[in-house]
Order: C-alpha cells, then sequence, then structure tokens
C-alpha cells in the first residue's frame, strides 16, 4: 500500500470525521434507520469491488464461532483441534480470532481460498445491511477506518443529513 493512498489514509480520514458520522447517525429517525442505511449500502456496493481492496481481510479478523470453526476444519479436513491450533488464538475478549493478519485464507488476488465456508462474520461484514443497525452504530464507524464502502455510506450520510 503506497504512503498516501486513500487506503493508508482511512483511519486517519475515519477519524477526523468520526464526529459528523456519528451526528448524522444520530440525527436519523428511529423508524428510518435501517431503510436509509441499507439504501446507502445498497448504492455504494453496486459501484464497490471489494476485491480490489480487501482492506478486512488485510487487517482484522473476525471472531470465529464454534459453527465456523467446525465448518472450516471439516473443510480444510482438520480435526478442530489441529484447526484451532494452527490458524486460531484468543484474542483480549476471549474470543477466537486468527492468529495473523492478513487472513491466512487470502490469496494474491484478493479472493478468499474458503470463501464458502467462510466465518459468518467474514460473510455479514462490513454489516451495513443488517438489520437494527441503531445497535451497531459503533461498529459502523470502527468499521469506516477499514472498509472504504463504510466511510463512503457514512460520507453520504452526512452530506444529506440535515
Amino acid at each position: 500500500m503506497e504512503p498516501d493512498s486513500p487506503l493508508s489514509t482511512l483511519p486517519r480520514r475515519a477519524k477526523a470525521r468520526s464526529e459528523a458520522h456519528r451526528k448524522a447517525l444520530r440525527r436519523l429517525p428511529h423508524r428510518k434507520v435501517d431503510e436509509t442505511l441499507h439504501a446507502l449500502h445498497d448504492a455504494v456496493f453496486a459501484q464497490t469491488n471489494c476485491l480490489t481492496c480487501a482492506n478486512c481481510c488485510r487487517t482484522t479478523s473476525p471472531i470465529l464461532w464454534d459453527a465456523d470453526i467446525a465448518r472450516l476444519a471439516k473443510h480444510l479436513r482438520l480435526k478442530e483441534a489441529v484447526f484451532m491450533d494452527k490458524f486460531l488464538q484468543r484474542d483480549t475478549d476471549g474470543d477466537w480470532v486468527f492468529n495473523q493478519a492478513p487472513c491466512p485464507f487470502l490469496q494474491a488476488d484478493n479472493t478468499c481460498s474458503v470463501y464458502d465456508y467462510r466465518p459468518r462474520a467474514c460473510r455479514e461484514y462490513p454489516h451495513t445491511d443488517r438489520k437494527q443497525q441503531a445497535g451497531l452504530y459503533a461498529l459502523t464507524l470502527r468499521n469506516a477506518a477499514v472498509c472504504p464502502a463504510v466511510f463512503d455510506i457514512l460520507e453520504r450520510l452526512s452530506s444529506t443529513a440535515g
């Protein structure tokens, strides 16, 4: 990543804009939160190819649940304990996460070698199309520092918010 590329400056830009983004989220009428954010998600992701970025796979790790671990271990033909020893560690909250970044399954072309078996958190990332968005504001603000699409969603929201 180039030192002044849009991706390398994303955390700084997200931090600088976080208060404006937070205010825009707070101004959303509660009954319109999901509708508004889902429409912005659809508009941004209609123009976004995640394979050109993969910053989420390079810099963060999803939480892996028991079902994720079982599914990945089975796909890789490993015993769950072997899979866990080889690929996972506990984070500070005690959750299972990958023991390295970038993700051990991220390939050179930004594709995922276990895509059809990937963890639930990867399937749902960046979570801007999930229901009950009002409960995900903190996560959305954090994800804006990782995902250019989330940053764009929040920028669009900020520019339309009163």
